[in-house]
């Protein structure tokens, strides 16, 4: 079980995303080891519940991914850790 921590929300200028988080692995330092993590499934555990999402590309050159979550991550969530589940 791998286990990153999401580093903020997907945002633009005028926009904030919060289906979309930027997430930070231990060890993945560049775009070229990021891309071999896309298309895995990622869970951030709230409880007994989980909110589920899905990597969808790496993000810049230093080994950050993308993630799609199928319903919003709340604010509490940044900062804190979520594990790739397949």
């Amino acid at each position: 079980m791998i286990k990153g921590v999401i580093v903020n929300y997907r945002i633009g200028p005028k926009t904030q995303r919060p289906k979309e988080c930027l997430l930070k692995f231990p060890g993945v330092e560049s775009d070229r080891e990021a891309s071999t993590l896309v298309g895995r499934k990622v869970a951030w555990p709230v409880g007994e519940r989980k909110c589920i999402g899905k990597i969808v590309s790496p993000h810049g050159k230093n080994g950050l991914v993308r993630a799609r979550f199928r319903k919003g991550v709340p604010g509490q969530a940044l900062g804190s850790e979520v594990e790739i589940i397949g």
